[in-house]
């Protein structure tokens, strides 16, 4: 995506600005041509700050048009009748376009609950999230009232604005919705970094196989050349890190067990923080390894 600058955006005449801005707030303008007389804004911050305030002071007629004008998450019907490019690729980033028929199943269980509880389609942040923490997501705001799945849906809805903003406008006062996640690797049996180590990063979820989400090598410093995960959030969830360290170990002519006693090491662990940064390294020799969550 090619990205706007902030600077430009404040010069644009006004219809240019909205048709620019105009999918900020899915199928929502309005926002984006209530803000625009509003200009220069000096970051993305004041910008964001200013499309907030005209949904917080909309009335409850605009405020709900803009609820239901979100589409069900994993719904194969809105799919083929046609989603905007950024509900498409939002859904699709989490793996909603690729569900297997148990998590379809359970998909349209819960979308089906809710909108006979509460009358509008359950909205929530999916970039934010993996399949298994949406689910769990659902179940947890199912009990409450509609006043508060009013509310709670404006936020997801100000999340999902903020970072189509983010993707979309370049300029000082970036907007703070991304995370990182990283790792390194120290051969503590030879006293260096251990380079060249494949890893593959996969997703677990509980109704599918892994989703295998990045592969990489470390470098000469142990580490990867970029972050597993970067310039998003990191999706709630459960993780499996893998460090194939058998076969670095015989690269190196280390005298190892015939099949070796450590070979691929995976690593498990939990995201409850989509905009912080989790390190997760690897100290290890031939028969033994540690971890823990670095910085």
């Amino acid at each position: 995506m090619t990205q706007i600058e902030l600077d430009t955006l404040n010069s644009l005449p006004a219809a240019e600005f909205v048709a620019a801005l105009g999918n900020v707030f899915e199928h929502a303008p309005w926002i984006a041509e209530a803000v625009a007389p509003r200009r220069p804004f000096a970051t993305i911050k004041v910008l964001f700050a200013t499309m907030r305030e005209v949904v917080a002071s909309a009335g409850e007629e605009q405020r709900m048009a803009l609820i239901k004008g979100h589409p069900d998450l994993a719904d194969r019907t809105q799919r083929a009748a046609g989603l905007t490019a950024d509900s498409t690729a939002e859904q699709g980033s989490v793996g909603l376009d690729g569900l297997t028929e148990a998590e379809y199943d359970a998909f349209t269980r819960v979308n089906t609950s809710y909108r006979q509880k509460f009358g509008f389609p359950y909205i929530v942040c999916v970039r934010r999230h993996t399949k298994d923490s949406i689910l769990r997501d659902f179940e947890r705001r199912l009990p409450n009232d509609r006043a508060a799945e009013i509310a709670g849906s404006i936020d997801e809805i100000c999340r999902i604005a903020a970072l189509r903003l983010d993707q979309l406008v370049a300029g000082p006062g970036r907007l703070a919705v991304t995370g990182r996640l990283s790792t390194h690797v120290l051969d503590t049996h030879g006293g260096a970094p251990a380079e060249g180590i494949a890893i593959e990063l996969r997703e677990l979820c509980a109704l599918g196989p892994p989703r295998l989400i990045a592969r990489a090598r470390t470098n000469a410093d142990g580490r990867t050349d970029q972050p597993l995960i970067h310039a998003r959030p990191l999706p709630i969830g459960r993780y499996e890190l893998t460090f194939h360290t058998g076969a670095y170990f015989a690269g190196r002519g280390v005298a190892q067990n015939d099949p070796p006693f450590l070979d691929d090491i995976p690593i498990r662990f939990a995201i409850d923080a989509p905009e912080g940064h989790f390190h997760v390294p690897l100290l290890v020799t031939p028969w033994s390894y540690s971890t823990y969550r670095g910085s």
